[in-house]
């Protein structure tokens, strides 16, 4: 809060509690909100509704005579607009520090979703949660960011991430993965699609 406060130039003031007169109308207008404009209202998407809403506030919240104030909000907001503060150049990054603990596959946990870390990361990391993107530190040291996910449920792995296996010296990758036979002093090297064919001729009764 107190970041915010700075960010945006004011200062928070603490109220007691159970004393609604010191906090002022803060809970009202989303009453109000409610059940003047979402109510038996149909919303295609997000672009629709702040088209429809901002409708609203120019023909209805913004022009009525507020009940308390007897004044007319678009009036008071007009005569109070000289006295405000620029807003800031950047909007405001609010953060939400966690520790986690990383999975044996490691994965951490953030908001219903896993996000991977580099191989060897220690067990427990600090997470920076952002709005749309996910920090995580390993003593101190940025190991990994991810964009958020939506939804959950779902797995985010960075192919940095994770170790490829090594090869053997002058080997050539192929797409058939090898299984080593040894026979005396050689090793012959066959596909696994062999044995796939071998599996299917003992599976209908024939002889390998």
């Amino acid at each position: 809060l107190l970041e915010l406060a700075g960010h945006y130039g004011f200062h928070p003031r603490a109220c007691a509690p159970y004393r609604a007169k010191t906090k002022g109308k803060v809970e009202r207008p989303f009453r109000y909100i409610r059940e003047d404009f979402f109510l038996a209202r149909s919303l295609r998407n997000l672009e629709d509704l702040n088209r429809q809403l901002q409708d609203w506030l120019d023909t209805v919240a913004n022009v009525r005579l507020h009940g308390t104030t007897q004044r007319i909000a678009s009036e008071a907001f007009a005569a109070e607009q000289p006295a405000l503060q620029p807003l800031p150049a950047a909007p405001f990054r609010a953060v939400l520090k966690l520790e986690r603990r990383v999975t044996h596959e490691g994965l951490v946990s953030v908001g219903g979703n896993l996000y991977s870390v580099p191989d060897r990361t220690r067990r427990v990391v600090e997470v920076h949660q952002f709005a749309d993107e996910i920090r995580i530190f390993d003593a101190g040291r940025l190991v990994a960011a991810h964009p958020v996910l939506d939804g959950n449920r779902r797995t985010l792995v960075a192919p940095s991430h994770r170790r490829r296996p090594v090869l053997a010296r002058h080997a050539k990758p192929t797409d058939a993965t090898p299984i080593f036979e040894r026979t005396g002093d050689v090793v012959a090297r066959r596909s696994l699609e062999i044995y796939a064919a071998v599996g299917r001729r003992l599976a209908r009764g024939e002889r390998a």
